[in-house]
């Protein structure tokens, strides 16, 4: 009769994830956008001719294995190289491999882990060989390779998406692994859904899990675990988040849209999501009140002072307490009236000031604290406002002459600005009685 331990037992000391690594196609899950029937690396794998790619996604998502099987398929040598751990010195010896490849009538596909860590030089360093088809490139990152990777090296590569798997392909990954490496042991729904929550797409993360869990259970003597079994004998890290990566701004993206689109579930999620992730509250903060001024503006300018007020509870109380004021300025920014108005106004401002040339400030504007500039007429026929009816100089002029009626600011008819729109309105129509009877002319 066989022990617990006995149903436990497994052949040598490979990781799981590395046991149950895909031979073929066939056998990968996940990414049938690229490799099912009459899809890009399907057609590629058919055609038997290799070209230069990159293939980017998330981590876990099996850009190793299909680039080792696109080897296999061409009957290429494949050489690993990895941007972690090697320098131009290794590019060197990976090239002189390849040349010693060729001299023996095999062609070799270069496979380079994680190429956005190599600087632009080590980049650099792979485009004659590229260029002369010694190698055939394959470069896998987790960074958006636009920003990443060098353009030369880019142009002459296909860029491939790999997407995170989906849970009902994680499920179909447990069931497989169970089944070839863990037989005897059981896990319940629960369990299942709790390893596939934490493994977030992440297919070697999830394997990881499951060796994790058989190796605990074969402590504790169990055939059979669950859900409670798992939150106690695991320690299950939070979920994958990139911080300063696509997926982190990605996340910040989604955090700012919802809130400019009136969504405060929306924005709660994707708050919630990023501090579930290990993004710093203070830097969330800062984002926040960056929304407040340009997406309410002065709509509602009670929001600017509520997002500061939660940036200094979250500072005084410190995490988890000061997050709940983080998360109730979210709401309220995604609740307020939005304007983006004063954002556009300042761009605008911006903009003029950087293409225009240096216009002189009009002569009744200028400072006069002396004599002399009093008598060169600075300041001469300025109106000071609160002199003026309803504290208002109708017709007076504060832009450079050429620049005159200018408008950077068109408030939207939304919260506090529909008011300043009647204001500004009503002070336009003051403008034009004045000039009316005035002139256009300034009196002296």
């Amino acid at each position: 009769m066989s022990s617990v331990n006995d149903l436990f037992a497994e052949p040598g000391r490979e990781p799981l994830a590395e046991r149950l690594r895909p031979r073929t196609a066939n056998e990968v899950i996940g990414q049938r956008h690229l490799l099912a029937d009459g899809k890009p690396l399907a057609l590629a794998i058919a055609s038997g001719q290799p070209h230069s790619m990159i293939l980017w996604g998330p981590p876990g998502v099996g850009k190793t294995t299909l680039a080792r099987l696109l080897a296999s398929n061409f009957d290429a040598e494949f050489i690993p190289l990895s941007a972690v751990f090697s320098g131009v010195k290794d590019i060197r010896a990976a090239m002189d491999e390849a040349e010693r490849n060729r001299k023996l009538g095999r062609h070799t596909i270069l496979f380079v882990d994680e190429v956005h860590r190599f600087n632009k030089s080590q980049q650099d360093a792979f485009l004659p060989f590229v260029e002369s088809g010694l190698v055939t490139f394959i470069g896998a990152t987790t960074e958006n390779p636009s920003f990443e990777v060098n353009a030369a090296l880019l142009s002459r590569a296909q860029v491939y998406v790999l997407n995170a798997l989906a849970d009902d392909e994680l499920r179909e990954l447990s069931t497989r692994a169970l089944a070839a490496a863990y037989p005897a042991l059981q896990l319940d729904d629960s369990a299942v859904n709790t390893l596939v929550g934490y493994a977030d797409g992440d297919a070697r993360r999830l394997l990881n899990l499951i060796e994790q869990s058989a190796n605990a259970a074969e402590v504790a003597g169990l055939a059979s675990i669950d859900a409670d079994f798992l939150a106690n004998a695991l320690s299950l890290n939070a979920r994958r988040f990139d911080k300063g990566g696509d997926n982190f701004y990605d996340q910040i993206s989604a955090l700012h849209k919802s809130v400019r689109g009136s969504s405060p579930d929306g924005a709660l999620y994707w708050f919630t999501r990023m501090l579930d992730g290990g993004a710093d509250p203070r830097y969330l903060s800062r984002r926040i009140i960056r929304m407040a001024w340009e997406d309410i503006g002065l709509a509602d300018p009670r929001a600017m002072q509520i997002c500061n007020d939660a940036a200094a509870t979250f500072e005084r109380l410190g995490s988890p307490e000061g997050e709940l004021a983080l998360a109730q300025a979210v709401i309220y920014l995604a609740i307020a009236p939005k304007s983006n108005a004063g954002y556009m106004a300042y761009n605008a401002a911006r903009a003029l000031v950087r293409g225009d040339k240096s216009r002189e400030v009009p002569v009744h504007l200028r400072n006069a604290p002396t004599k002399l500039m009093k008598e060169l007429g600075h300041g001469k026929a300025y109106r000071y406002a609160h002199d003026e009816p309803d504290a208002y100089a109708a017709g007076e002029t504060y832009l450079p002459d050429a620049l005159a009626g200018t408008q950077f600011y068109h408030p939207t008819p939304r919260g506090l600005e529909g008011k300043i729109a009647e204001k500004l309105r009503h002070l336009a129509e003051l403008d034009a009685a004045w000039l009316d009877e005035h002139g256009s002319k300034r009196k002296s």
